[in-house]
């Protein structure tokens, strides 16, 4: 079992940036591929970052690729999303994710955060 708990949300404005973090426990947190996902008042989850177990790769959505980073820091069992550039479109409520990389990628990761709130404002 992997509990995972996130931090950094709030009120940006547009064109501003903010990290967000995830802190991991339970399991050996360097044994999971980790991910990030968010979703938008009346639409569905969709996918935004993820990250292989030992960070050696990563993936975007094209909607966030060249502003957003994602990166890990196995010592610390966090996983942070950098989030530069912020348009009010990115308005949501952000979760973290664990499991299997592939299984991120899928949108089917084994744990899941209970979410932060990211409001851009214009």
């Amino acid at each position: 079992q992997v509990q995972l708990v996130e931090s950094g949300g709030g009120l940006v404005q547009a064109g501003g940036s903010l990290r967000l973090s995830c802190a991991a426990s339970g399991r050996t947190f360097g044994s999971y591929g980790m991910g990030w996902f968010r979703q938008a008042p009346g639409k569905a989850r969709s996918f935004v970052a993820a990250i292989t177990w030992d960070g050696g790769s990563t993936y975007y959505a094209d909607s966030v690729k060249g502003r957003f980073t994602i990166s890990r820091d196995n010592a610390k069992n966090t996983v942070y999303l950098q989030m530069n550039s912020l348009k009010p479109e990115d308005t949501a409520v952000y979760y973290c994710a664990a499991g299997h990389t592939i299984a991120v990628l899928a949108q089917t990761p084994a744990y899941w955060g209970q979410g932060t709130q990211v409001t851009v404002s214009s």
